[in-house]
């Protein structure tokens, strides 16, 4: 099942890579902007559920997709940018194993808890 689940977000990663190449940016700008959801941490600082919170909300599909379409009604790319950014980079962290957050803490994901204690659900 582990290995099931990870092909179906590596699949979810190339299609955000795909989704990328019909916009009209350079490919620095999605090497540049992979990572910056996971500016979302900075959220601990004021403690577990503003963490989480703000964790969830920048590594959501649905935040992905909502951004991603209204970018594209609206036609603003750099929307549709932004959606396509969090959908790969949430694929990808998905296929390493780190999921949304609880608010218990940051090791505490829907696929498990990460860590030296690691009981994730992808066994």
């Amino acid at each position: 099942m582990k290995f099931s689940l990870q092909l179906e977000e590596l699949a979810m990663l190339l299609l955000g890579l795909f989704g990328f190449t019909l916009l009209d940016y350079s490919w620095w700008w999605f090497l540049t902007l992979f990572l910056a959801p996971d500016l979302s941490m900075i959220g601990y600082a004021f403690g577990n559920i503003t963490g989480a919170f703000m964790y969830n909300l920048f590594h959501h599909r649905a935040t992905a997709i909502f951004s991603y379409f209204a970018g594209f009604f609206l036609e603003v790319p750099g929307l549709q940018l932004a959606g396509l950014i969090i959908f790969s980079h949430a694929a990808f962290d998905r296929l390493l194993g780190y999921g949304l957050k609880y608010e218990q803490g940051f090791k505490y994901t829907h696929l498990g808890t990460i860590g030296k204690t690691n009981t994730t659900k992808f066994k």
